[in-house]
């Protein structure tokens, strides 16, 4: 058992007087925020909660989630936090398979949060408001108990792009040590503020959450994401570092014209798959300081992380592995790859899981001798850049040939009147599959499927040019903005001959 202050407590008595929070008109400093989670956690306790017990939250960004997300822990519970834009089916079975005894809901869910509570499951539901009510009531029975690393902190379910939602059991330490990884790696500076768009039901934004108070850094909430907003709190909230995706970021420099970033912006984390080399080639002319990742759940967010000097000097790599990560590439029996050679990624570390909430099998299969099966495949460059290529299941064999879709999107997504691109494989006679598109083009533009095909024979092998492409007006995303493949598959598959 390893023990350490409980992190809010301690960056409260810290720095009590230090920003904390700011999501709309709601400013809290960290003595603040210790405040309100310590009597929401007391009202948590009057509920019932009681240790190990897991604590489903169904709400949306703001200063109410930032306090469960410290509350519930310190209430001796497990944050199980659910994404808002599931269908009811879809929740009810994450709150089942996580044994969950509580759901706290924000009053934008209510009804769903009903709906969960009325299946006849004994769940019994409360909303975030009556919790967290004004900071000051309630007498908070207990002062915080320190942490032990090695204790489940939450349980976070997979985005299901391969399938059905695994609940990834993470542990303080999993956590901590992410949050040491990433700061050893970006440094901090006594002016940082990280903003915070994404949706904090995932783990990135998560991650963003229990950072600012380990470091003692002030976050901005944003509810949703809007590139405007974005922008203006760059400029006039003084954030210097935001956690986006590409199309983001994309978004962000449409929005901007030709106006410059502040010499305070010193980064725009950018995760959720590889950026187009037009994108990354844009923001560095227009100064945009850029910092690749790669990440998974599993792992807590980061596992590697290239910085804005290095991306462009390096096109395509996600950057060396984070101080306390290991990351290795595999063949199929599990030997070691030489450098250069693709192979499947594993990583080792104080940040990776515990395991998959009650799927010891799917746990096994994953974890191997301390190493966690990725299932992304990728290589290592002589100098140790990881390069990430694609899922291993969304490979494309085509006439023996090996084809990662990521490598014919970027393809696509380098001709000027391309906005996005996504690239899946299809069963064919003569070469076991081929390659085929749906691209989502510029307004106006005029190209043709064979202008698009030319323009990829340039620049790819035969075999890797789509053998047909369909275009589209939106590609299938999750919330965080990861391309779903499955469903570009059945996308794709409905507008094939």
């Amino acid at each position: 058992m390893t023990l350490m202050p409980e992190w809010l407590a301690q960056r409260a008595s810290l720095t009590p007087g230090r920003p904390a929070l700011a999501c709309g008109d709601e400013r809290l400093t960290f003595a603040d925020l210790d405040r309100r989670a310590a009597a929401v956690a007391e009202r948590l306790r009057r509920a019932g909660v009681k240790a190990g017990d897991r604590v489903a939250l169904l709400a949306g960004n703001g200063v109410g989630f930032a306090a469960m997300v410290h509350a519930v822990p310190r209430a001796g519970g497990v944050l199980v936090p659910l994404n808002v834009r599931l269908a009811p089916p879809e929740l009810a079975w994450q709150v089942a398979d996580a044994g969950a005894t509580l759901l706290a809901h924000d009053d934008a869910h209510a009804e769903e949060a009903e709906r969960l509570r009325a299946d006849g499951s004994g769940l019994r539901a409360v909303a975030v408001s009556e919790l967290d009510g004004s900071e000051g009531a309630g007498a908070v029975a207990s002062r915080p108990v320190p942490v032990d690393l090695a204790a489940l902190h939450t349980i976070v379910y997979t985005s299901g792009t391969m399938g059905r939602p695994k609940g990834a059991m993470l542990t303080f330490g999993n956590h901590f040590w992410s949050a040491v990884g990433s700061a050893l790696n970006l440094g901090l500076r006594d002016d940082d503020v990280w903003l915070a768009c994404l949706p904090l039901f995932h783990v990135g934004g998560l991650a963003i959450l229990l950072r600012g108070v380990i470091y003692g850094m002030p976050v901005v909430i944003h509810q949703s994401f809007d590139p405007a907003r974005v922008n203006s709190a760059i400029d006039e909230e003084g954030v210097t570092i935001v956690s986006v995706v590409a199309a983001m970021l994309r978004r962000m420099l449409d929005a901007r014209g030709a106006a410059p970033y502040p010499q305070s912006f010193r980064c725009a984390l950018l995760g959720g798959g590889s950026a187009p080399a037009a994108l990354l080639e844009e923001c560095a002319a227009r100064g945009v300081p850029v910092a690749a990742t790669y990440g998974l759940t599993e792992a807590a967010s980061q596992v590697a992380t290239a910085l804005p000097p290095e991306v462009l000097r390096r096109p395509g790599a996600a950057g060396k592995p984070l101080f306390p990560t290991e990351a290795r590439i595999v063949d199929d029996e599990g030997h070691e790859c030489a450098r250069g050679v693709v192979g499947e990624i594993v990583v080792r570390g104080p940040t990776v899981m515990a395991g998959y909430y009650g799927l010891p099998e799917e746990t096994a299969r994953v974890l191997r001798d301390g190493w966690l099966r990725t299932g992304d495949a990728g290589y290592l460059d002589d100098d140790g850049y990881l390069y990430v290529l694609d899922r291993r299941d969304d490979l494309i064999i085509s006439g023996g040939e090996n084809v990662y879709p990521a490598e014919i999107e970027a393809a696509l997504a380098s001709h000027p009147d391309v906005v996005e691109a996504g690239v899946t494989g299809v069963p064919d006679e003569r070469w076991g599959q081929v390659v085929v598109a749906a691209v989502v083009l510029r307004p106006g533009a005029a190209i043709t499927e064979d202008d698009l095909r030319t323009h990829c024979r340039e620049r790819l092998a035969g075999y890797k040019t789509p053998s047909r492409i369909r275009f589209v007006d939106t590609l299938p995303r999750n919330t965080i903005g990861k391309l779903l493949r499955r469903e570009v598959r059945e996308l794709l598959a409905a507008l094939l001959p």
